[in-house]
């Protein structure tokens, strides 16, 4: 079973990376898409190069919200931190409160036209999923096992490192599965603002009325979110396994 899921997976990612690299072998099929004379297949600019940037705009701006996010969680976690809880969740909640498209809105007459306002977008967007679930594997620790770790002779940072965040971590792993699943998404919008996503596809198929195009850009963003979400779900379950505690997902 697992092997046979591996392999389906395995397939799923070949085909993708087959129609990203050489979408021409796929004309046959975008052409059912496409009115008479248009053009069946994205040519206004490289695949490769479109998907590779939306990746890395994506993984850059969920790095930046792990990283504030996860730590906010650390922080208010901590008996003197406790009382910066509601301020830490009202930064979280920063993001859900303004639509990437309103941010995108706010930023471009700020920080111009380009990557920057997409980043800012998809950072604030990616915050809460994260912190809340940060929070909630950190606080779901057991007493027990802190105590344990104390009489060990462990300081608070070992304490942290060794036990509490292996602990956390599949929780933390589900946060950033849901962060990056949206942001893998959402990121299409910033090409409106002309930073450099699998948007232009969608975009330029929209502006020609070409649903060929839509349709290749939606099935590529499509494909990554859930290649990439199906990967983060196998790690949280390997993680689950590895502190015994069975199935679960988070």
């Amino acid at each position: 079973m697992i092997r046979t899921g591996f392999l389906l997976r395995l397939g799923a990612a070949a085909l993708l990376a087959w129609v990203i690299i050489r979408p021409g072998d796929f004309d046959f099929f975008f052409s059912l898409f496409a009115r008479p004379g248009q053009v069946a297949v994205y040519n206004q600019g490289s695949l490769v190069s479109l998907t590779l940037s939306h990746l890395a705009i994506v993984f850059a701006a969920i790095t930046a919200s792990a990283l504030l996010a996860v730590g906010l969680a650390i922080l208010v976690t901590r008996p003197f931190g406790a009382e910066f809880l509601p301020v830490s969740r009202a930064i979280a909640n920063i993001g859900q409160t303004f639509p990437p498209v309103a941010v995108l809105a706010l930023c471009v007459p700020i920080l111009g036209f380009g990557t920057t306002p997409t980043l800012v977008a998809l950072f604030l967007y990616g915050l809460l999923p994260i912190f809340e679930n940060s929070l909630t594997g950190l606080a779901g620790v057991p007493p027990a096992v802190t105590e344990a770790a104390k009489g060990m002779g462990m300081t608070p940072l070992q304490r942290l490192m060794r036990v509490e965040l292996p602990l956390a971590l599949p929780l933390i792993l589900s946060g950033l599965r849901l962060s990056t699943t949206i942001a893998l998404s959402t990121a299409t919008i910033g090409s409106t603002v002309a930073a450099r996503t699998l948007g232009e596809v969608i975009i330029a198929g929209l502006q020609s009325g070409n649903t060929a195009f839509v349709l290749q850009g939606g099935l590529i963003v499509g494909a990554l979110a859930l290649l990439i979400h199906d990967g983060f779900t196998a790690l949280e379950r390997w993680q689950w396994r590895a502190i015994g505690g069975g199935e679960q997902s988070g």
